[in-house]
């Protein structure tokens, strides 16, 4: 689906995104709009980004440098995610294309769903569910649905960015006792953006040694991004280090989770539950063991998945790609020593304000 323009920029949208941003994109350029919730294949993703100036793309697109090969003219990919484990950043650069994505926007609305995927799995509240729908609830009793408190559990964040920063605040408030570890690999701290993101950190998240985290927590929270550093990070011997019970909370990236030693940690009762809204293959295959255990939540990563969130996302995705077609890097940008592309005969369209 074409978006008509008489501007001679093109860009690829990967996906449906929210309209107002789609409107702006389009008053500057050509959009060529992957018009289905469903990716477009790798091969049709190649094709249709040949003469493209921009792609916007989704967490699902894998954006290689085979790719970059076929399209020539391509100077900015705006991805609509904070992660960017779907692009090849090196192969970016040496093609000479900034990489845009949407950090600070959406890290309130995940830490939302975090603490949800807690109190899910401490409270039994998908379990609860079905066994009502399944009219197996007779009458109340003392030892019906027993769960777990939230209030005074010891929360251990892997990740402490502006998500993990987000969650902890939360939890916090909840009443838990915060602590957090570091990796070496994670991107430092970015200032807030717009209220969107709170500037200070909860007072009452001390930093551990991961050891430490993995023995104390009641529940532990995935906020890593996923890197060679990270991917299969939580693997047999972090759930062997692990508190007999705790519950593990991934709103990060399946890969970073070494999902065949969850699921013995499960079967094992050395963890006493999981609430994923992310897994390593995605979609859950429908014989996928982790679809058997009452005491595990999954969502369908759906992390940022509020309307006000995708909305901002969608305009900082645009804002990416129209601040490369003014001549500038992108103000959200993955790859700050790449070389920009120059862009000629831009009309008084190309304006990237809003």
């Amino acid at each position: 689906m074409a978006l008509s323009n008489s501007s001679a920029l093109r860009v690829f949208v990967t996906r449906p995104i929210a309209a107002p941003a789609l409107r702006r994109l389009a008053a500057c350029a050509r959009v060529d709009l992957w018009d289905d919730d469903a990716p477009p294949p790798h091969a049709d993703l190649v094709k249709r980004s040949r003469g493209c100036d921009a792609i916007l793309t989704m967490v699902s697109d894998r954006i290689d440098a085979a790719l970059f090969r076929q399209a020539p003219h391509l100077r900015v990919v705006s991805n609509l995610a904070v992660g960017l484990d779907n692009i090849d950043l090196a192969a970016a650069t040496r093609a000479g294309v900034a990489v845009g994505h949407t950090p600070g926007v959406l890290a309130d609305t995940t830490a939302e769903l975090a603490i949800a995927l807690m109190f899910a799995v401490a409270r039994r509240v998908v379990e609860a569910d079905r066994f009502v729908r399944a009219r197996r609830w007779r009458m109340w009793t003392p030892r019906l649905m027993l769960g777990r408190d939230l209030a005074g559990a010891t929360l251990g964040i892997i990740g402490f960015g502006s998500i993990g920063r987000a969650v902890a605040r939360r939890a916090a408030a909840l009443g838990m006792n915060v602590i957090y570890a570091l990796h070496h690999d994670l991107r430092a701290k970015r200032p807030a953006r717009a209220g969107i993101e709170a500037a200070a950190d909860p007072p009452v998240a001390n930093p551990v040694p991961l050891a430490r985290l993995l023995a104390e927590s009641d529940f532990i929270s995935l906020n890593v991004p996923l890197t060679p550093a990270t991917r299969g990070m939580i693997g047999r011997e972090q759930f062997a280090a692990m508190k007999r019970g705790a519950i593990l909370i991934n709103t990060a990236r399946g890969a970073v989770v070494d999902q065949k030693a969850l699921i013995e940690a499960l079967r094992s009762g050395r963890l006493g539950g999981a609430g994923l809204d992310v897994l390593e293959v995605e979609p859950i295959a429908p014989d996928d063991p982790l679809l058997k255990f009452p005491n595990v939540t999954i969502t369908p990563h759906i992390g940022s998945a509020s309307h006000r969130t995708r909305e901002l996302m969608a305009e900082l995705a645009v804002d990416n790609i129209l601040d490369v077609f003014a001549g500038r890097r992108p103000r959200c940008c993955a790859n700050p020593v790449v070389r920009l592309k120059k862009i000629s005969g831009l009309g008084a369209g190309s304006k990237s304000g809003r």
